[in-house]
């Protein structure tokens, strides 16, 4: 995935909390933990503990050096090709530009850059919960270390388009938000066809219809074969039978709240190969692959 040198990065989308005291707070739910969130919430569930983050020590989380001025340092697509901070941003950019063609009114979120806790509406966030999205402040999180997690535990190839799949998923949920989707999944929360599966599933859905038009953006140069299948190979990491599998040493399907490694390839590609958001509607699929 080549950035094209000239384009313009816009840093106002993304905000760099790393190395920022966090602290409590709002309550609601978080949407599209990452892998190594899945893994905490699936051994502790188990286990009978409470997953909310809601009772965290304001005091313990986050401390250290100042952010980086991501302004400074991320301005085009070349920085785009050279820094990983500034490719973010410049898939963070794409990502919105595409879905502000499509959504009406559609409104930007920001991406924010956190390093081992943060507050955000949904609550106490730490990085163990992997990339999501916040329903209330609409915004996403990611500690940035989490590639190195999904490459060395969870044995993804990695690459830089992983790496987008992984944010163009989460926009996927603000996608959903802005359109009222989410509110469809209700108690309907675990098993194979669950409404949290199919939320999950069709935000994939949309990471491939973002990717069908990544270059239609202005922002990225090209993506080759080889850049989806990284961003294939991130999705089934990210199943929850492979994590379960890897967790507990067996596959739970009724606690799934994901999808499997098959369902989550299956829905990007047909984002991917359609380009077509209303391809997407996993909540009448009779199948979810």
């Amino acid at each position: 995935m080549r950035f094209r040198p000239g384009a313009r990065l816009d840093t106002g989308q993304v905000q760099d909390r790393r190395g920022a005291r966090g602290g409590l707070g709002g309550r609601g739910m978080a949407v599209g933990g990452g892998a190594a969130g899945l893994v905490v919430i699936v051994v502790l569930a188990l286990l009978g503990f409470d997953v909310t983050g809601g009772g965290s020590d304001p005091a313990s989380l986050g401390s250290g050096a100042s952010a980086t001025d991501l302004s400074a340092e991320c301005r085009t697509g070349a920085d785009a090709n050279q820094n990983e901070d500034c490719r973010i941003v410049g898939v963070v950019n794409s990502v919105q530009e595409h879905w502000s063609g499509v959504v009406n009114g559609y409104r930007e979120a920001p991406t924010v850059f956190f390093s081992g806790a943060t507050q955000t509406g949904c609550g106490a966030a730490t990085s163990a919960v992997g990339p999501f999205y916040c329903p209330p402040d609409q915004t996403v999180y990611i500690d940035l270390t989490f590639y190195d997690e999904l490459r060395q535990r969870f044995g993804a190839q990695g690459g830089p388009f992983a790496e987008a799949y992984v944010i163009a998923h989460e926009y996927g949920h603000h996608v959903q938000h802005l359109l009222g989707t989410d509110a469809r999944v209700g108690s309907d929360r675990a098993g194979p066809t669950s409404g949290s599966v199919r939320l999950e599933l069709q935000a994939d859905c949309y990471a491939g219809v973002w990717a069908a038009h990544a270059v239609d953006t202005g922002f990225i140069e090209d993506l080759t074969a080889a850049d989806i299948r990284d961003g294939l190979d991130a999705a089934a990491a990210v199943g929850d039978d492979r994590i379960q599998q890897q967790a507990t040493g067996r596959i739970d399907r009724d606690s799934w709240t994901h999808g499997s490694a098959t369902q989550r390839q299956r829905w990007f590609q047909i984002g991917y190969r359609s380009g077509d958001p209303r391809r997407c509607d996993t909540f009448s699929a009779k199948t979810l692959g």
